[in-house]
């Protein structure tokens, strides 16, 4: 079965616009994402789908990126969009841009 990991990405959120390109620990956001999705060998290709060049830029230098419409309301919608031009069996839809749980994975364990 050809499972893709597809991630929705865009800029222009209200609450934090351009958080995917927020630098963490040397990485933006979205790379620190895409590698950890890499690490699942359930997932045959790791995919970030967004509406914006900029991310699309930067994402292309470490996974597939596949542009997608400005006019969708939701990340679901832009995976289905993908989807629909891409060989894969299933998509899991990876809303991966929690900071709080990248910096807990960045970050390394206090010595006891």
């Amino acid at each position: 079965m050809n499972i893709l990991g597809i991630i929705p990405a865009r800029y222009a959120s209200t609450r934090f616009p351009g958080k995917p390109l927020h630098p963490i620990a040397g990485k933006p956001l979205i790379q620190h994402v895409v590698e950890r999705c890499q690490k699942a060998s359930a997932l045959a290709e790791i995919i970030v789908a967004t509406d914006d060049p900029r991310i699309a830029e930067v994402a292309k230098k470490f996974c597939r990126v596949e542009m997608t419409s400005d006019q969708h309301p939701s990340g679901t919608d832009r995976i289905a969009e993908v989807m629909q031009r891409c060989e894969g069996d299933a998509a899991v839809n990876i809303q991966g841009t929690s900071l709080s749980s990248i910096l807990a994975s960045s970050t390394p364990s206090p010595k006891h």
